[in-house]
């Protein structure tokens, strides 16, 4: 499921693991996500990333894959809590 939104949205916030104002929309790399051979896991599994972090999650330089996933859940925890606030400042 692609939504621009979001993905526009997790751009504008800053690396969630190291801080870098100039993130990317992250996909979780997770099969429970979606995630498969040239196809990439839903939209709302996304988190922001900067390119350096984004490489080295996406080639498993931060941990094997277990870690990985819990790392990306506990970050798309975070960044949903931080669009959860953005929307209801925007109210």
């Amino acid at each position: 499921m692609r939504n621009p939104k979001r993905l526009a949205e997790i751009r504008k916030l800053p690396c969630v693991r190291c801080g870098n104002p100039d993130s990317q929309a992250a996909h979780s790399n997770s099969a429970k996500h979606g995630k498969g051979r040239s196809i990439k896991s839903s939209d709302e599994f996304t988190i922001p990333l900067c390119a350096i972090c984004h490489a080295a999650f996406d080639q498993f330089k931060l941990g094997g894959r277990a870690e990985s996933e819990t790392m990306f859940e506990q970050w798309l925890e975070r960044t949903n809590r931080i669009l959860s606030l953005n929307n209801k400042e925007t109210f």
